[in-house]
């Protein structure tokens, strides 16, 4: 299956999301490879990381979807990035579903929009793939209303699956990104992995 990542404003933490279940297939004995379509590249940093340290198991990632027509791999995860719009295009042309990670603010419900759009524009509404949408580095804070009035309009949201789990603002992500780990390699017993347990699990039910 192949599954893009993406939406189209920046720091919605899409390189993270796709990682971690880059990692979290890996684990549960799935093959997978990785296509780092964004310029910055931060997948392949995390990649190259994860290779320096020997942390089993490595991930092959590629730069070019000239490749994805060889490759043989069960999963095939996607990570866009939208200042190389070609890129990106292919790989939503190409997708089997598409993975929306949304931060709790406006202006992210506003990309989401504009980014189900272009999907549309894509691929036509006979031929839309599967989008499933979920609020990610949600407030930890309980009195914080941003994350819940994010959740209510992206369920409003048309062409778009929401799915009913949060992954929260959390140092533990950031800091397993930057040494090359998942955030269950890193804390297995931490809030941030049980968060990332339930999201895959959703997301791969028959994993």
């Amino acid at each position: 299956m192949i599954t893009v990542v993406g939406n189209l404003k920046g720091g919605t933490g899409k390189s993270t999301v796709t990682f971690n279940l880059a990692i979290w297939l890996a684990l549960n004995d799935h093959e997978v490879e990785l296509f780092d379509l964004d310029p910055q590249a931060t997948l392949s940093d995390v990649g190259d990381i994860r290779e320096e340290d020997e942390y089993e198991p490595l991930i092959l990632i590629s730069n070019s979807l000239d490749e994805l027509e060889n490759s043989n791999k069960e999963e095939i995860l996607i990570d866009i990035g939208t200042a190389d719009t070609k890129s990106m295009k292919k790989a939503i042309a190409l997708t089997d579903r598409i993975i929306v990670p949304v931060p709790p603010s406006q202006a992210d419900i506003w990309s989401t929009q504009r980014f189900i759009k272009m999907v549309l524009d894509i691929r036509g509404k006979k031929n839309m793939p599967q989008m499933l949408g979920f609020v990610n580095r949600a407030d930890t804070h309980k009195g914080v209303r941003e994350t819940g009035e994010a959740e209510d309009a992206l369920k409003m949201l048309p062409h778009i699956d929401f799915i009913d789990t949060r992954l929260y603002q959390r140092t533990t992500y950031r800091r397993s990104f930057s040494e090359g780990l998942a955030v269950f390699e890193l804390e297995p017993k931490g809030k941030a992995a049980a968060e990332v347990n339930k999201f895959a699990s959703i997301v791969y039910p028959d994993k």
